[in-house]
C-alpha cells in the first residue's frame, strides 16, 4: 500500500486553479504578462551589457547591480514562462517533479537576491562610512567571494524543504490554489498528519528567520549611513551621498515588503484573490520595476545607455 502511494505521488500532477477560466480573460492576462517578462529580460540584459562594456562602471556597486540583474532574470524565468504557457493551455497542470523544480529555483534565486541585497547594503555602508578604507576593503576578490557566498547560501537553503516535500504523500485534491508552485500551497494538499503540521510551522519559522535577519542587517547598515549623511555639512554633499543609496533602498523596500506579506504570515490565511495579488507583486511586479529603478534613477547607467544607443544609430546610418 505504501509503495502504491509513493508511486502515485511521484507520477501525479497538480492543476493550477487560480488562473482565469475563460479564454478571453486568459488572453487579457497573457498579453501584459508577456510584455512584462520581455521587459524584465531585456532590461536586465541591457544593465548587464552596459556595466560590462563601460570600464568606468567596473566598480563594486555596479558589479553587484549586474549580478542582481542576472539573478532577477532567472528568478522570473522560474515562474513566468510556466504562467504564460498555462494561460494558453486547456489543461493547466504541472507535474509533481516539475513543481518541485519550480519551487527550488524560485526560492534559490530569491534567497540569493536577498543575500545579495544585504551585501550591497554592506558595500554602501563601507563606501559612505569608511570612504578612505573602502578601496582597500571592497576589492574585486571580496566582491566575488560575497557573490559566491550569496549564491551558495541561496541554492543550499531550500534543499532540505524540497527534499522533505518530495517524500510527502498527496492523496487528496490536486487543485493548487496558486499561480505557481510554492511551499505552503503545495503543503496544504499533502495528507497532513501531526508531523506535517509541525514541519509546516518549522518552514514558517525558517523563512521568518531568513527574512528578518537579512532585513535587520540592511536596516542597521542604513541607520549607520543616515547618521553619517546627517553629519555632512554641505547640502550638496548630503544629496550626493544619499542619491547613491536611493535605488538600492527602493528595491529593498519593494522586495521585502512583498516578501513580508507573502512569507511572514504564520497561521494567517488570505483569500485566493489576495494570495494571487501578493504573489504577482512578489514574482512579477517587483522584478519589473527593478530595471526601471536602476536605469532611470542612475545617472551613470542612463548616460552609458544613451552613449551606446547613439553609437548604434551612427553604425546603422
Amino acid at each position: 500500500m505504501e509503495m502504491e502511494t509513493s508511486n502515485w505521488t511521484t507520477s501525479q500532477e497538480f492543476i493550477f486553479s487560480a488562473f482565469p477560466s475563460s479564454w478571453g480573460e486568459s488572453i487579457f492576462c497573457f498579453v501584459p504578462l508577456l510584455f512584462i517578462y520581455a521587459f524584465i529580460v531585456v532590461g536586465n540584459l541591457v544593465i548587464i551589457t552596459v556595466v560590462q562594456l563601460n570600464t568606468h562602471l567596473h566598480t563594486p556597486m555596479y558589479y553587484f547591480i549586474s549580478v542582481l540583474s542576472f539573478l532577477e532574470m532567472w528568478f522570473t524565468t522560474a515562474t513566468i514562462p510556466k504562467m504564460l504557457s498555462t494561460l494558453l493551455s486547456e489543461r493547466r497542470s504541472i507535474s509533481f517533479n516539475g513543481c518541485l523544480l519550480q519551487m527550488y529555483f524560485f526560492h534559490s534565486t530569491g534567497i540569493s537576491e536577498m543575500c545579495l541585497l544585504t551585501a550591497m547594503a554592506f558595500d554602501r555602508y563601507l563606501a559612505i562610512c569608511s570612504p578612505l578604507r573602502y578601496a582597500t576593503i571592497m576589492t574585486s576578490k571580496l566582491c566575488a567571494q560575497l557573490t559566491l557566498s550569496c549564491c551558495v547560501c541561496g541554492f543550499i537553503t531550500p534543499l532540505p524543504e524540497i527534499a522533505w516535500i518530495s517524500t510527502l504523500p498527496f492523496c487528496g485534491s490536486n487543485h493548487l490554489e496558486h499561480i505557481f508552485c510554492d511551499f505552503l500551497p503545495v503543503l496544504r494538499l499533502a495528507c497532513t498528519d501531526t508531523q506535517a503540521i509541525v514541519m509546516i510551522q518549522i518552514v514558517d519559522i525558517v523563512h521568518a528567520v531568513e527574512i528578518i535577519t537579512a532585513a535587520m542587517l540592511i536596516v542597521m547598515s542604513y541607520v549607520g549611513i543616515v547618521v553619517v549623511i546627517l553629519h555632512i555639512r554641505s547640502a550638496e554633499g548630503r544629496r550626493k551621498a544619499f542619491s547613491t543609496c536611493v535605488s538600492h533602498l527602493t528595491v529593498f523596500l519593494l522586495l521585502f515588503g512583498n516578501v513580508a506579506l507573502m512569507y511572514l504570515r504564520f497561521s494567517a490565511t488570505y483569500s485566493l484573490f489576495w494570495d494571487t495579488a501578493i504573489a504577482l507583486g512578489f514574482a512579477v511586479l517587483s522584478p519589473f520595476f527593478n530595471p526601471i529603478i536602476y536605469s532611470l534613477r542612475n545617472k551613470d547607467i542612463k548616460e552609458a545607455i544613451k552613449k551606446h544607443v547613439g553609437q548604434a544609430k551612427i553604425s546603422f546610418h
